[in-house]
């Protein structure tokens, strides 16, 4: 096969068209700047600007917290106005918070603009799902797959770059980096202005051929079923904290692991995650197969936490060996998690509400970050009956929500209905 005609069936194989793979670019391009300033904020906050350690425990705690306000207010919207200018909106607010978080070194301006920061990142992050879930239809699972490789790719790409930044070491050099984060966000809006708006099930035709949002469309913080379906997603997204807080944390303090095993298992995440999530995705492409992977999601849990607690051994290489099986287990259960989620919060959506249902849905993974820490260092602080007590407790939220769920998912089900309007 020629490189062309290569070329022409990786496009055939990408859900969405052209408008799916210019989206897949601008992940790229967003998550390369995620990757610079991710991992660099808090050194940032305390080299640069001179915040003393509680200082930027509280201004990154309290910005994450009120981000989580971010994904239903875009999702809402989302469902009355193109998905595209919201997105944008989103992207741009992230752009200006991050620059503006150059012009000063005081703890409460720079507390209020990495807030509205943080709103813009959540509100990004939901929408980039929606879209995903109008423009891929049925195959919206493998769509989110190809686009959460793309991201850990791009994340890796801005990760190197910001190692050789702090390197460096200089005031100039972490400048660069938030830097370089605003200027992808603002890219990103620029690649934005270039995708089509998919067809929206909330919004309809009318009969001088304008478009208006669909009458009295549900409400998802009425929804008893799916806000006991958000509060088990805010559960099962733990694997996050895990990675990075409990793993660095537990190796140091629990183990006779060397410390620079941390970065390497956080290596072999993000590898696992690149070669793995597409593959693993076809497992659950259909809500019923979704569903049923709840129960390898809670044997992987279950290996992964016995290992960290295996792992607390007075032997090196027998820690070693536990902490790495438990990375391994744990990044399955990222894995396998991630599918689930993708299809399960679209099903469990009415058409009329996607956007509002899924800006709920994004709350879940905002209230981990925020309670994902202290639940994960309590675990820490328990001991190897910690780690068991955690795994116990993420088998059950996964047997719980298969129950849940059970006899609430539609069959076929569709992210989108045939629509025959687009707005441009």
């Amino acid at each position: 096969m020629s490189l062309l005609h290569r070329r022409a069936a990786l496009k055939d194989r990408i859900p969405g068209g052209r408008d799916g793979r210019r989206m897949l670019g601008i992940t790229l391009v967003d998550k390369t700047g995620n990757g610079l300033w991710t991992a660099t904020q808090a050194l940032y906050f305390t080299y640069v600007t001179g915040l003393s350690i509680a200082e930027v425990g509280l201004l990154i705690s309290i910005s994450a917290g009120i981000g989580i306000a971010g994904a239903p207010i875009a999702g809402r919207i989302a469902d009355r106005l193109p998905i595209t200018r919201v997105l944008i909106a989103a992207q741009l607010l992230r752009a200006t918070a991050g620059l503006a978080l150059l012009t000063t070194d005081h703890f409460a301006p720079l507390l209020v603009i990495a807030a509205f920061g943080s709103l813009g990142d959540r509100a990004a992050n939901v929408l980039t799902k929606l879209y995903a879930a109008r423009i891929a239809g049925s195959e919206r699972v493998r769509y989110q797959a190809v686009n959460r490789t793309v991201g850990n790719t791009g994340f890796a790409i801005g990760g190197l770059a910001a190692a050789a930044a702090l390197g460096i070491g200089t005031t100039a050099a972490y400048q660069s980096l938030l830097a370089g984060n605003a200027l992808t966000s603002l890219c990103a809006a620029l690649l934005t202005l270039r995708c089509g708006e998919p067809p929206a099930p909330s919004r309809v035709v009318t009969g001088s051929g304008s478009t208006t949002a669909a009458a009295k469309p549900a409400n998802p913080w009425r929804d008893r079923t799916y806000l006991l379906y958000v509060a088990s997603e805010a559960v099962l997204f733990l694997d996050d904290a895990v990675f990075m807080v409990g793993l660095p944390l537990w190796i140091v303090h629990a183990t006779e692991a060397p410390h620079g095993l941390a970065p390497l298992l956080l290596v072999l995440n993000n590898v696992m995650v690149v070669a793995l999530q597409i593959p693993l995705a076809r497992f659950g492409a259909t809500t019923q197969a979704a569903r049923r992977l709840l129960g390898p999601l809670a044997v992987a849990f279950a290996a992964g936490t016995l290992a960290m607690s295996v792992s607390a051994v007075d032997s090196r290489w027998l820690a070693i060996t536990a902490l790495v099986l438990a990375a391994t287990a744990l990044t399955l259960a990222e894995i396998l998690h991630a599918t689930i989620s993708w299809e399960l919060s679209v099903a469990l959506a009415p058409d009329e509400a996607q956007g509002a249902y899924l800006g709920v849905h994004g709350v879940a993974a905002s209230a981990q970050r925020s309670a994902g820490p202290l639940i994960v260092t309590g675990a820490i602080a328990a001991g190897p009956a910690g780690w068991a007590l955690l795994g116990a407790g993420l088998v059950a939220t996964c047997f719980a929500q298969s129950r849940l769920v059970r006899n609430q998912l539609p069959d076929p089900a569709l992210s989108v209905p045939p629509v025959t309007v687009s707005h441009q």
